[in-house]
């Protein structure tokens, strides 16, 4: 008896210590470390949309899972160029040695800083500017959108597929057309009919314009606006195939009707980047890599997804890898039925952002 509460006061007295050793002085413990690079980075929307910020967002914070020691300063909801502006600001007031300016209208927000702080260095999403301290990376979706076409000319029975777009800008078209030119690859008698919401994240507009495409016949949709969930929710509630885009949680609002999708998946491409800002070799060059670099990822095939079909896509997904499907490989027809890309002539990346045309088989205007 006398030995058990011995070592039962003995127990209390230990427990006692080691909280008062955690509760000590702050002397008795290492000194924090420095960050090795603290990093801003800013998006235009929420970081939990399932769509384009949520994609960045863990794309950024996947920096801190490979390489600890860096810091993380984040700010959501900043779409406007004046609060980008006041925002990066104060990251770099903070410490920012490295900028991840991620929205559309960041960019020249981010290049007039650049200027300012020419010891900072400045990355965009998908932008097009360069200079001493900025440059820019991204995906290339183009053949992705090829292989979702694929999957769509194949899954629908009306033969019409929706599109709903924010903004009729040249990647956005180029999207468009891939998409379309990869669902006629395997059905030629595709529609594909875009809607423009000309808002990046307007839930009433995508809602409408999904409704609108569905009344028309579609029976599978698809997007290009930040965060798709109001979009595939409203195919989902009717029944109706969707193709997500830009993050691979949007299939969690889509349990039945999905059919795949693809999204960004840029952290191993950020932590080199930030990587080379570390140890001083970072140099400004304009980044462009592909679901076949890990940049992007294909996400699951849903549950009502034959299996030939599924099989069928990852044969083409394959065959665009090798180089012996090129999306964009003339002749191609617009609209209008004018040649605008010659037999034996490519479209390259550098003339995407620029188009202003549909392929021939889309139903809106690209103006």
């Amino acid at each position: 008896m006398k030995s058990k509460t011995f070592y039962s006061t003995l127990a209390v007295v230990m427990t006692t210590l080691l909280l008062l050793t955690a509760c000590g002085p702050a002397a008795t413990e290492a000194p924090p470390e420095e960050p090795c690079l603290i990093i801003g980075a800013l998006y235009g929307g929420p970081l939990n949309d399932a769509g384009y910020n949520q994609a960045m967002h863990e794309s950024v914070m996947a920096i801190k899972t490979n390489i600890p020691c860096v810091e993380i300063i984040e700010a959501e909801n900043v779409p406007e160029e004046a609060g980008a502006t006041s925002t990066m600001e104060n990251m770099i007031q903070q410490g920012a040695g490295m900028i991840f300016a991620t929205a559309f209208n960041h960019q020249y927000p981010a290049l007039e800083l650049s200027y300012k702080y020419p010891d900072v260095i400045f990355e965009h999403a998908g932008g097009w500017e360069m200079g001493a301290n900025f440059a820019n990376f991204f995906g290339e979706p183009p053949d992705t959108w090829y292989i979702m076409g694929v999957a769509a000319g194949r899954m629908t029975e009306t033969n019409k597929l929706g599109f709903v777009a924010s903004f009729p800008l040249g990647w956005t078209l180029t999207f468009a057309n891939a998409f379309h030119l990869g669902a006629t690859s395997v059905n030629p008698d595709v529609e594909t009919t875009v809607a423009f919401t000309f808002s990046w994240g307007d839930s009433a507009k995508e809602a409408d314009a999904t409704n609108s495409l569905i009344n028309q016949g579609a029976d599978v949709i698809t997007m290009h606006v930040d965060s798709p969930t109001t979009i595939i929710s409203t195919a989902e509630s009717r029944g109706v195939y969707s193709i997500g885009f830009q993050s691979l949680h949007a299939q969690e609002f889509a349990p039945e009707y999905w059919i795949s999708g693809t999204g960004y998946t840029l952290g191993g491409t950020l932590t080199w980047l930030a990587s080379t800002v570390i140890d001083g070799t970072w140099e400004p060059i304009f980044l462009r890599c592909s679901l076949f670099d890990g940049c992007m990822a294909m996400a699951p095939f849903g549950p009502l997804v034959p299996q030939e079909v599924q099989d069928e896509v990852l044969a083409v997904s394959a065959e665009v890898e090798a180089g012996t499907i090129v999306v964009f490989a003339g002749p191609i027809v617009d609209q209008d039925g004018n040649v605008v890309v010659a037999e034996g002539e490519v479209l390259t990346p550098d003339l995407m952002s620029s188009v202003d045309w549909f392929v021939e088989g889309i139903i809106g205007s690209p103006k």
